[in-house]
This record gives C-alpha cells, sequence and structure tokens, in this order.
C-alpha cells in the first residue's frame, strides 16, 4: 500500500517558463541553420536545451511549406526544444498540433485585443511604409510570462550561483551578494545586481522593461541582455572593461557597456 494516501497525486501551479523565441522570415531549412550558426558563433553548447516558441508570422505566403519534422530536428542539433508556434494561421494550426507543437495562444489573444482596441480620437498620422524585412530569422531570448501589476521587493541571494543554475526574479530586481559561476544564468524582470564576478549570463528587463540595467563588481560574463536584446563576448571583453566595475544598458537597439568609476 502506498504510503502518500494523504497527498495528492499532482499538484498544478503557475510557473514561469523561460524560452527562447525564434521569429522566422523564411521557410528555407538552409537559410534557418546558417542564421543559427551565426548567433551561436558555432558552439554546439551555446543553448541547454532550451525550450523554442517559434513566430511565423513573418513568412508570408511560403508558411504552409514549413517542414515541420525538420525545423524541430535542426533546432535539435542545437541543443534546442521546439515546442510551440506563435502567428500560424487557423487552417494550419490542425497540422501543427498534429506534430506534437502546441500553438500560443496567450500571443494571439493578445493581438486581438490590441486590434480591437478603439483608435484614438485624434490619431497621429500614419507612419512610413518600412522597408521589406530581412530574410534571415531573428533569435533571442525572452521571458514567457504574465504581466505583473505591482511592484515586488528586489530578491536577495547570498549563495555562489553554480554552473546549470538559473534564477529568475519575477516581477522584481535581482541582487547578486556572491560570485556567478560560468554556465549560471540570472533573470530578472527588472534590473540585476551582482556584487561579485559576473562569469555567467544576466538578462534583465525580462519582461520588456527597457530601462532596466545590470551591475557588476567584475564584468566577466558570457552574455548579456536587456529586454530581449543581447550582446555575447566570444572575442572577449574590452581591455577597459574587463574584470572591472561596469554596468550595462540598452541604447536605442544597442547594448552598451560602461565603466563604473569610484
Amino acid at each position: 500500500m502506498s504510503n502518500n494516501q494523504g497527498s495528492k497525486p499532482i499538484e498544478l501551479k503557475i510557473s514561469t517558463v523561460v524560452a527562447v523565441s525564434a521569429i522566422l522570415r523564411t521557410t528555407e531549412l538552409a537559410a534557418i541553420d546558417a542564421a543559427l550558426k551565426q548567433a551561436t558563433g558555432g558552439a554546439p553548447d551555446y543553448f541547454d536545451h532550451d525550450l523554442v516558441v517559434v513566430d511565423v508570422s513573418g513568412c508570408g505566403q511560403d508558411i504552409g511549406s514549413i517542414d515541420w519534422p525538420a525545423l524541430t530536428a535542426l533546432f535539435r542539433t542545437y541543443q534546442l526544444n521546439l515546442v510551440a508556434v506563435r502567428g500560424a494561421p487557423s487552417d494550419l494550426q490542425s497540422q501543427i498540433v498534429a506534430h506534437g507543437l502546441s500553438i500560443d495562444t496567450l500571443a494571439q489573444q493578445r493581438q486581438e485585443t490590441r486590434e480591437s482596441e478603439p483608435a484614438a480620437i485624434h490619431a497621429a498620422p500614419a507612419p512610413a511604409a518600412a522597408p521589406p524585412a530581412p530574410t534571415a530569422p531573428v533569435i533571442e531570448r525572452v521571458v514567457e510570462r504574465v504581466e505583473v501589476p505591482t511592484a515586488m521587493p528586489a530578491m536577495i541571494v547570498d549563495a555562489p550561483v553554480r554552473a546549470g543554475q538559473r534564477i529568475y526574479a519575477r516581477g522584481s530586481d535581482l541582487i547578486v551578494n556572491a560570485i556567478v559561476n560560468n554556465g549560471a544564468e540570472l533573470i530578472a524582470d527588472g534590473s540585476i545586481h551582482v556584487y561579485a564576478p559576473l562569469r555567467g549570463r544576466a538578462l534583465a528587463g525580462a519582461s520588456g522593461n527597457s530601462d532596466a540595467r545590470i551591475f557588476t563588481l567584475s564584468m566577466e560574463a558570457e552574455l548579456v541582455s536587456i529586454a530581449g536584446v543581447y550582446r555575447t563576448f566570444d572575442g572577449g571583453l574590452p581591455k577597459d572593461l574587463a574584470k572591472q566595475p561596469a554596468q550595462v544598458r540598452l541604447e536605442g537597439d544597442r547594448i552598451d557597456i560602461l565603466s563604473i568609476r569610484a
């Protein structure tokens, strides 16, 4: 007889899912492979079996030619697990589900909500037409989450963050008072403060806050990101910033790293 008669066989909780968002602008697998290879620098362990949500809304009329098993296999070679699709037309959704993938209905609901909002009485002039989108897919790491309406206290971590460990400060800043080792990952909806060497990955403004920043007493990061815009350091950090106090901020669509001087 089981010793867990009084316990629930399953417990369901709301969980924040950290995923990679792959925005496809082509259905050509060779082009997607080349873009992934360029984004990862050819490093086989650039991703760590992360989940992937593919946005196919930019594929145009070619969307019906996507080979879902082949696309899933391609992502798997980069240690990426394709789990969901967003932006797919309704007539293709049953086909996508048949291949074991989910439909990101939350993103669709957000889009429908925006489209149903009444237009402003004094509408601004229509912007000039944007130039054609490039054909290469965009790969970016994001956090899929529900909006947090109120601010929360900062999350404070006093222990070293080990390789393979991932810490997420939902709706708040993240403060780490110990070393962040290579292969570790910090994620915060607000800013990230590391009062020790930062040697892993740090992703601030994960829910889209472009004003978030990253601070560290010793800049040695593998990757930094603000609001989904990221920068890696395959060629190493500039000599005047390496292992020095620094801050990371977003200027437009560019990641800037600035020295912090006493």
